[in-house]
């Protein structure tokens, strides 16, 4: 496990596929004319060799795979081959204050963040998952008992609600909209128990017909099981995945997007995590009655987690709680994310004292609901 800290370490701050998105972002604008799609073929032939450089220190970072969907998926939708000539170089950025020097596209987040503060945006991580764990943004851990609607997520950018129930099925659903008329067309996805589609709710797989459609795309990285929504427009990635009839949840999202809430926005899983009342011990045994003992909950995890982390326990708990051995896969990809997502490898593990209430759980997470409102000010 410590190669693999190191090798997060490496991935988070070599990986440099933004460049990669960038550069495929500046070659397409305003392509129009009888040679469009020759044009686009070429950027996209570009794209993809850039991403190929990248891919030894990024092959663990989520939005890397995401760019290496998006490419063939486009090269398919616009009968490009994989063979033949490339976008030439971008000229020398121009320097500010000069001749030539243009403001960067207001639907690429990042780029704009480091246009106007000469620096990249701080990121953040949250995650939900098994039955269910929270991961604050603050790097918190708990296990709460929530049945019902609780709201990970409530301000302007984004609003993501989860839902939780004590049986077994279900539907699930995650919505993404943003009111941006520059940018995008309002878009939402969902998903319901055992059914993780691979397009958002209209058939497409990214924003729309406007000029930034593309700074929204979804992208299923195992089928039926991982789908990733890229959200460049605000920063954002968000990752859904399916285990044993259960939904998880994890984004990566600026500081700037994550903390822009008012005082009445006071109940955010991601940012408060749940009331102490809802908080309960991962040490209490089979909240659901489980045929699985701690001894062999104990081994099936160890053999994905051998850390003994928050992690670990998680999956002890929702194992022992669910009789079902397939959930560990749950703890097990939700690591993974925060592996791509968490911007500080020394945190990627929690090692805590499990002190909350004793109180059993009786909730399995099975729905989410995330809605990206309007915000009109362009970062």
């Amino acid at each position: 496990m410590e190669q693999d800290d190191e090798i997060g370490c490496v991935l988070g701050s070599h990986c440099k596929i933004s460049r990669c998105n960038s550069a495929y972002l500046t070659a397409t604008e305003n392509l129009q004319g009888p040679n469009r799609n020759a044009m686009l073929c070429e950027a996209l032939r570009s794209y993809s060799s850039c991403t190929r450089k990248t891919a030894r220190t990024c092959r663990g970072n989520l939005a890397y795979h995401s760019a290496v969907y998006g490419i063939e998926d486009l090269m398919i939708q616009n009968n490009c081959s994989k063979e033949g000539p490339t976008s030439p170089p971008r000229p020398p950025a121009p320097v500010p204050n000069q001749p030539g020097f243009a403001s960067p596209d207001i639907c690429d987040y990042e780029k704009n963040f480091v246009h106007k503060h000469r620096q990249s945006p701080a990121y953040q991580h949250c995650a939900a998952f098994g039955d269910p764990h929270i991961r604050t943004f603050s790097d918190e851990f708990h296990t709460c008992r929530v049945e019902g609607s609780w709201p990970l997520l409530d301000n302007h950018y984004l609003f993501v609600q989860a839902t939780s129930s004590s049986i077994v099925e279900g539907s699930s659903a995650t919505g993404i909209s943003k009111n941006m008329k520059e940018c995008i067309e309002e878009k939402i996805y969902q998903a319901e128990a055992d059914n993780l589609p691979a397009a958002f709710i209209d058939g497409s797989v990214n924003g729309g017909e406007r000029p930034g459609g593309s700074s929204l795309t979804i992208h299923e990285l195992i089928p039926g099981q991982h789908v990733a929504l890229q959200a460049v427009y605000i920063g954002t990635t968000i990752a859904v995945r399916h285990a044993a009839r259960h939904l998880s949840f994890s984004i990566q999202t600026p500081e700037e997007v994550a903390l822009s809430f008012t005082d009445e926005q006071d109940l955010q899983l991601c940012v408060f995590s749940c009331p102490l009342k809802q908080r309960v011990s991962r040490s209490t045994c089979c909240p659901q009655g489980g045929n699985i003992t701690r001894e062999v909950a104990h081994r099936l995890c160890k053999e994905k987690l051998p850390v003994d982390d928050v992690y670990f326990q998680s999956c002890v708990f929702d194992v022992m709680a669910s009789g079902d051995a397939n959930l560990t896969q749950a703890a097990y990809g939700a690591l993974e994310d925060a592996k791509a997502f968490h911007p500080d490898a020394k945190k990627l593990h929690i090692f805590q004292t499990d002190r909350s209430s004793g109180s059993q759980s009786s909730s399995l997470l099975l729905l989410f609901l995330l809605v990206m409102p309007a915000f009109e000010e362009h970062f």
